[in-house]
C-alpha cells in the first residue's frame, strides 16, 4: 500500500478510484510526492473548474467521456483515451461538455 491506501504492484482500472455524483466534481489523490501528484477527477456534465495557473506543468488524460480545456484563451476539446499538456503559468480552466473522468499529473520543478 502507498501513503494514500492504494494497492501497489497490483492492476487496477483507472476510473474505478472515483464515481460520478449529480451536480458535483469528486478528486481523489492516488499519489503524493514532494516532485509531483497524481488525482483522478470525475466531474459531471456541465461542472468545471475556473480558470486558473499554476507554478509547474500538468498532465490531463481522459479516461472517460470529454472536456473543453482553456488554455490561454485556446479551447480544446479533449475525449477519453486523449491527453492535453497544460504549461506552467499559462492560465487553464476545465469545463465537462458530458461526465467525463480525468487523471491529473502534476511534475513539480525542482
Amino acid at each position: 500500500m502507498n501513503e494514500k491506501g492504494f494497492a501497489t504492484a497490483q492492476v487496477a482500472m483507472l476510473g474505478s478510484f472515483v464515481d460520478y455524483q449529480d451536480g458535483s466534481v469528486v478528486s481523489r489523490e492516488i499519489i503524493s510526492k514532494n516532485t509531483g501528484t497524481v488525482t483522478i477527477f470525475a466531474f459531471d456534465q456541465g461542472q468545471g473548474l475556473s480558470e486558473h495557473t499554476a507554478p509547474f506543468d500538468a498532465m490531463v488524460y481522459v479516461v472517460d467521456g470529454s472536456v473543453e480545456v482553456k488554455i490561454a484563451g485556446n479551447p480544446h476539446k479533449v475525449s477519453a483515451g486523449e491527453i492535453i499538456i497544460m504549461p506552467a503559468n499559462k492560465p487553464h480552466a476545465l469545463k465537462a461538455l458530458e461526465r467525463f473522468k480525468m487523471m491529473l499529473i502534476m511534475i513539480k520543478a525542482q
